[in-house]
């Protein structure tokens, strides 16, 4: 599927499974974090709505604006953190490299990489809209 071109329609009926979608503040921004601290590839950037592809998985971004009609916008905090209790973990992520460009990038690293006693190396990074991305890989 070309994400650049596809329509929103064919984009909808073609999702299956579990599907990801984060509510954020400013779309762009988010994509270049993403982009640039975990190497995901960005698709359709608006300033209302993202694809985004890690390896064979898709999720999407959108704006607090998009959800007007939206109950769910009402249960979003004001200030920060809004994906508090929630991790998405990045399997396929070097946590060391990760964290170096998170912090070339001035976001929150909430744990360095650390070795953990289920077998992976992970490090918590808060992006600013407070989601904990978990980059891992097997020790």
């Amino acid at each position: 599927m070309d994400y650049e071109t596809v329509s929103a329609d064919d984009f909808g009926r073609s999702l299956r499974g579990i599907g990801l979608n984060l509510l954020v503040r400013d779309v762009p921004e988010q994509c270049a974090f993403l982009e640039t601290v975990f190497g995901m590839i960005a698709h359709r950037v608006s300033a209302d709505f993202a694809i985004l592809t890690y390896g064979d998985q898709v999720f999407q971004l959108h704006s607090d604006g998009t959800y007007a009609a939206n109950p769910l916008l009402g249960l979003l905090p004001e200030t920060p953190p809004r994906g508090a209790g929630i991790e998405i973990r990045l399997y396929d992520t070097d946590p060391d490299a990760a964290a170096r460009r998170a912090e070339d990038r001035d976001a929150h690293v909430l744990q360095p990489p650390t070795d953990k006693p289920h077998g992976l190396r992970e490090a918590y990074i808060l992006c600013e809209n407070g989601y904990a991305w978990v980059p891992s890989r097997p020790k």
